[in-house]
């Protein structure tokens, strides 16, 4: 197997170092890295400790639920733990229970299998559209057509006899799904919309924050998000019954009383500290300039890879703003085993000058835990996962630039 004349991984290389700067393996750039400079997160987390509000009450959770709807758009928002958690019971409160089946893509991180699991239900992939990698409208609807039956007011896998319970969009490296298109699928089946929208915080389509489109969306503060919180999550919604029970069912479902404990349902402990909403607010504060940062950061990518053969960076969706969390070479030969190989080669070459590039996760569909799974044709999924890499994404590396 030889590559396409044309290709040469030197070339590539250089243009990435072009952008990032210098590293060596004792001074590697990451894929993307928190960054506190410039922000109030000391002065915040030091009235945390000062005042002993530590845990998850404290005036810093309800400050950063306050301004994350401020920012997204969205009239609720419930911070938690983490991610996975946010996703968990956001699943659960749109009607997700054991045995049922999630309709989802199998591109993305394992968080969003590993929450449908949690649930005991069970993933059920559905192929991607090939230039954002999000769940695709036309995939699911053909699938749909094809497995799924109605019996009284609900929908079942005639297949494995299963009850279908949701249909749970990602929107992968902060580029917006075609989320509206999957919604009006949803709807004319009567299935409820959960947004993974944890990559995906100020990333907008057709004027609508991510995680606004479904019932109900979720976020992620990870340490490797536009903003962290060292862990932490949070759900997104209009409707407020959602987050009065998110709200409540993620506080071990106590009913509020000044001194008696009497809970009322089987909740979860998953509420996030105010030390770590202190960080949360103190990094939305900064969260304009670090967006420019980023679209400058894309655009110094766009030009130092223009022209070279053999890869492209993904573009922004059209109608839509991305956040460029994540942003992404594709690897452009005709056979996707050549495109692999050539996504080796540049490994391998970055790693030895610690520029830490990082392949796209491997499908869910394939990970043993998951690979038994009902799934649809899966040709655009797999062709991709051979093709795409994640150069360094930190919105510091403009620092640089500026020095």
């Amino acid at each position: 197997m030889t590559a396409p004349v044309g290709f040469n991984v030197e070339s590539v290389l250089k243009a990435i170092q072009q952008v990032v700067g210098l590293s060596s393996k004792e001074n590697p750039i990451n894929l993307h890295e928190p960054d506190f400079s410039g922000t109030q997160a000391w002065a915040y987390v030091r009235d945390c400790l000062d005042t002993g509000w530590v845990s998850t009450a404290g005036s810093w959770v309800s400050r950063f639920e306050q301004e994350l709807c401020a920012f997204t758009g969205a009239k609720h928002a419930v911070a938690v733990s983490n991610g996975t958690v946010a996703l968990r019971l956001a699943l659960h409160l749109a009607g997700v229970r054991q045995g049922d089946e999630v309709l989802l893509p199998p591109l993305s991180f394992v968080a969003t299998a590993n929450a449908v699991a949690h649930l005991g239900a069970i993933p059920h992939f559905v192929d991607v559209e090939e230039s954002a990698f999000g769940l695709c409208p036309f995939a699911l609807s053909s699938r749909l057509e094809a497995i799924a039956e109605r019996r009284e007011d609900f929908l079942f896998n005639k297949e494995t006899g299963r009850r279908i319970a949701a249909v749970l969009p990602v929107h992968v490296f902060g580029n917006p799904a075609k989320v509206d298109l999957l919604r009006s699928v949803a709807d004319a089946w009567g299935l409820p919309v959960v947004e993974d929208a944890a990559e995906a915080l100020a990333s907008w389509r057709a004027g609508t924050h991510c995680g606004l489109f479904g019932l109900v969306g979720t976020l992620s503060f990870n340490g490797n998000k536009l903003i962290t919180t060292g862990g932490g999550g949070a759900l997104i919604t209009d409707d407020a019954e959602i987050a009065k029970c998110a709200r409540h069912l993620s506080t071990t479902a106590k009913q509020p009383h000044p001194w008696e404990f009497y809970h009322d349902a089987v909740g979860w402990n998953d509420r996030l500290p105010n030390l770590n909403a202190a960080l949360g607010v103190a990094q939305l504060e900064d969260l304009d300039r670090r967006l420019q940062s980023k679209r400058l950061l894309a655009k110094c990518y766009e030009d130092a890879l223009s022209g070279l053969k053999g890869v492209e960076l993904t573009k922004e969706p059209t109608e839509c703003r991305s956040n460029h969390w994540l942003m992404s070479l594709r690897f452009t030969a005709d056979d996707p085993l050549i495109a692999q190989a050539q996504r080796e080669e540049l490994l391998k070459s970055a790693h030895s000058t610690g520029i830490l590039l990082r392949p796209i996760w491997s499908p869910l569909h394939r990970l043993p835990m998951y690979e038994t799974c009902s799934a649809g044709s899966l040709v655009v999924a797999e062709n991709q996962a051979l093709r795409l890499l994640n150069l360094p994404s930190s919105p510091q590396i403009m620092d640089g630039w500026a020095a």
